[in-house]
């Protein structure tokens, strides 16, 4: 960690008076501190504004590519979470006409009981829940990320930690444990960038759409300051949110029939009809080998006609599969939900960009035909 950072960290939490209730208590910095020891540069901080703007234009329909947030279920280590952003960047380089590709920097992870919770709690994976550590590898791994032109998202758990690395952010997901809560909707009416919110765990989509249309109105609440002092915050709404469909407990919810209720539901609501597909999840009964059919399906419809699908989330890794926390870990292998390998990832890119390609042109025949 930065060693001026960590200095003053060290002297102010020795004056902490612990609670009774509360075990123990250690200092983290504000997000101020952390933004000032991790900056962004003027050119990176405008590169991100444009990043967001392109997905915004995906969202409204302004743009056609495809937005495709893919990467690993969550991130562990740095070496392997950078190698696999220069992969992904040198395909965008191919790519990038007709998708949009987004890294996922997931470094936040939903627990239904315990388990370990990411890189911003844990990041030395041994338990020992060195958060201020975590957060300024957090940060520095985010911003050397978005150096190599890559915009990124993440899912935002912990409201308290959204200050920390909101301004690198180029997409965010609302979970499906937490798109009802009032407090995300809450938060994510200040944010300034394109939010997705999930269909809860059963499945039901009218959480996510209620979660949509309140994060789209400004709201007062209480919350921290830049400087960690609490504060009564005003936000003013954000208009650039959509759907995530992620399946549920009564199955997969990425067919023709599903999205097209969901559409529906979304402008009964006086919603744009933007949608993602989380291609992972309940949509592949959490088996990565069937996120690729998923995707297949997508493409049809897309190509069919339905515009309403203007993104997909997909878990990719260096290599397949998964392996469990403890002993050595095998290099780019996820440690929490299975994930494709990358070559097949690779491949499944290249594949969509030349069905859409071949959509695009011949749609632009059947244009031209109509014209003469």
């Amino acid at each position: 960690m930065n060693a001026q950072l960590d200095t003053a960290l060290a002297e102010t939490d020795a004056s902490l008076d612990v609670d009774a209730e509360i075990a123990g208590s250690r200092l983290l910095p504000t997000a101020d501190e952390l933004r000032r020891a991790v900056p962004l540069d003027p050119a990176l901080e405008a590169r991100i504004h444009r990043q967001r703007d392109a997905i915004r234009d995906v969202l409204a329909g302004r743009d056609e590519r495809l937005l495709v947030v893919i990467g690993p279920c969550s991130i562990h280590d740095r070496d392997s979470a950078l190698d696999y952003a220069g992969r992904l960047a040198e395909l965008n380089a191919q790519l990038g006409d007709v998708l949009l590709p987004v890294m996922r920097v997931y470094v936040e992870k939903p627990r239904t009981t315990v388990g370990w919770k990411g890189l911003a709690y844990d990041p030395h994976l041994d338990g020992s829940d060195d958060m201020a550590e975590g957060l300024y590898q957090t940060r520095r791994l985010m911003r050397d990320i978005t150096a190599l032109g890559l915009p990124i998202a993440c899912e935002l758990l912990q409201p308290m930690l959204v200050d920390y690395i909101e301004d690198l952010l180029g997409w965010a997901a609302v979970g499906a444990r937490t798109t009802e809560s009032q407090v995300h909707r809450e938060m994510v009416s200040a944010l300034g960038l394109p939010v997705g919110f999930k269909n809860a765990t059963s499945g039901d989509i009218g959480v996510a759409v209620d979660a949509m249309g309140a994060s789209r109105h400004g709201h007062r609440y209480p919350g921290l300051d830049a400087h960690g002092r609490p504060a009564l915050l005003t936000s003013k709404g954000n208009p650039d949110t959509q759907l995530v469909l992620r399946g549920g407990q009564r199955g997969p919810n990425f067919d023709a029939a599903s999205v097209e209720r969901a559409r529906g539901a979304l402008l009964e609501g006086g919603l744009d009809g933007s949608i993602m597909v989380d291609c992972s999840h309940a949509n592949s009964g959490k088996d990565p080998a069937r996120q690729p059919a998923v995707l297949d399906d997508v493409l049809r419809q897309r190509l069919a006609g339905q515009r309403a699908l203007t993104g997909v989330m997909l878990e990719s890794h260096i290599l397949s599969g998964k392996q469990k926390l403890g002993g050595e870990l095998r290099y780019g292998v996820s440690v929490t939900d299975g994930c494709l390998g990358w070559e097949e990832s690779a491949a499944l890119l290249t594949r969509a960009a030349q069905q859409l390609r071949q959509g695009v042109s011949a749609g632009e025949r059947l244009s031209a035909c109509a014209t003469n």
